[in-house]
């Protein structure tokens, strides 16, 4: 995921990637766009990140809001944020009882849900228009134990592979497994220095590409109930895989990677493949990159058990309970799905719809692109709901994951391990202490 600063703070995002020894960037709120119809007679008040694609803020800001603002008699307010930042505003707003009418997440906020408004009714009206939403939207949004839709998913972004086709076609290796990533990995290091660039810290980026080993390997956080599983056999498999993957075919940097790290040194000619979203490939076009050339996309890693591997990010609208303008809030969710097409386009196929229906055309989009090179470059993409799953796999994402997810419980129990801080088995012991006391707060409440 690559991380943006507005240009009004003096960096663009071709600065970040030429800066790619810059290893943290500072968490900036970008600016307030405001439509601001002749006598509204409401507001609306939107928080959502700075999107990694600026053509698609371009759209929505100056564009879409507009339009909807005029035909709805209301004037909308989007204050876009650094991502790293909106866990930090929600609460801040939860505590004050006040704050946006419509927040948006990059994973589920289960852990908000006494916060929240129901939207099952934004959910059936949209399937009223637009058909079943993606399985992976429910999984993501609805918390079976409390028969509530705590949140809205228009959409989720792909988590592909993304490796150098000259490197590894050097050496006669296709990413197309752990067991090869690792091989490969190891030979590409060996030969040119290059290392594999998947993160071991504290960060988005780390939590799917651990929960992608996770689940191919047949592990789990839980059950399809929602019982914890975390101390397995599998696990253990997957933690041993991950440290021999650091030792052979990493380097110590990715210890401290942020979200944006991985884009960079890929960008930069320093990693030879990242687990990401299609950001590396799109900045790279954008700023005329030559490297891009370079970089191939694949399906997610095929493991001992299953080919398979999280969304790499969720988008997730909740509307507060103390929001001022809850119908509002809910007519924006319902009448932006009507218009989803347009948000892919902008996207340039990063946001992927929830309600297929609204993108009919999608694989042949997709199997096309005039930025990229080849043409069809972004066709792996086209049976992407084949391997992509939610975080939670195979249960939904309760409260219980969530707070497990953004405390980095995972992230910290592989990186333990691989560093040889912990061996396997007791990383895999104090990861499951921190999981059983989450699970125990959360079944407290009533939650799962």
């Amino acid at each position: 995921m690559m991380i943006r600063k507005t240009r009004r703070r003096g960096l663009t995002r071709r600065d970040l990637i030429k800066a790619a020894t810059s290893a943290g960037l500072a968490a900036s709120a970008g600016p307030f766009f405001h439509v601001n119809p002749a006598r509204a007679a409401k507001t609306l008040k939107i928080l959502q990140w700075s999107h990694f694609v600026p053509g698609y803020d371009r759209w929505f800001n100056n564009i879409y809001i507009k339009e909807w603002g005029q035909k709805n008699d209301t004037e909308v307010i989007v204050d876009n944020i650094n991502l790293n930042l909106v866990h930090a505003r929600a609460a801040t707003e939860v505590a004050a009882q006040k704050g946006h009418d419509l927040v948006m997440f990059l994973a589920p906020p289960s852990v908000y849900e006494s916060q929240v408004v129901d939207l099952a009714d934004v959910y059936a009206e949209c399937e009223k228009r637009r058909g079943k939403p993606v399985d992976l939207a429910v999984k993501s949004t609805y918390n079976p134990r409390t028969k509530k839709y705590f949140a809205f998913s228009d959409s989720y972004v792909p988590d592909p592979i993304n490796y150098r086709l000259d490197l590894w076609g050097e050496i006669g290796i296709k990413p197309d497994s752990w067991d090869e990533i690792r091989a490969g990995g190891k030979k590409i290091k060996d030969k040119t220095g290059i290392p594999v660039g998947i993160g071991l810290s504290a960060e988005l980026d780390t939590a799917m590409a651990m929960r992608a080993i996770m689940y191919s390997f047949g592990a789990h956080e839980q059950d399809v109930e929602g019982n914890l599983t975390i101390n397995s056999k599998e696990t253990l498999e997957a933690i041993k895989f991950v440290k021999a993957l650091f030792e052979e075919t990493e380097t110590p940097e990715v210890l401290a990677w942020d979200p944006s790290s991985n884009n960079r040194q890929m960008l930069a000619g320093r990693s030879s493949l990242v687990v990401n979203a299609i950001s590396v490939t799109r900045a790279g076009e954008n700023d005329k990159l030559p490297i891009h050339e370079k970089i191939g996309l694949a399906k997610a890693a095929r493991g001992p058990v299953r080919r398979i591997g999280p969304e790499h990010v969720m988008d997730c609208y909740v509307v507060w309970k103390f929001a001022e303008n809850i119908d509002g809030a809910k007519k924006f969710l319902i009448d932006y799905v009507d218009s989803f097409k347009q948000g892919f386009l902008a996207s340039e196929f990063y946001n992927f719809p929830t309600f297929p229906a609204t993108v009919p055309d999608i694989k042949q989009l997709i199997a096309k692109d005039a930025k990229g090179i080849p043409a069809d470059k972004y066709a792996v993409m086209s049976d992407i709901l084949d391997w992509a799953t939610n975080v939670g796999y195979p249960g939904y994402c309760n409260a219980a994951i969530d707070e497990t997810f953004h405390t980095w419980v995972l992230n910290t129990m592989f990186a333990r391990a691989a560093t040889g801080v912990e061996t396997p088995e007791n990383a895999l012991k104090q990861a499951e202490t921190a999981m059983k006391a989450i699970w125990a707060k959360w079944k407290d409440k009533g939650m799962i």
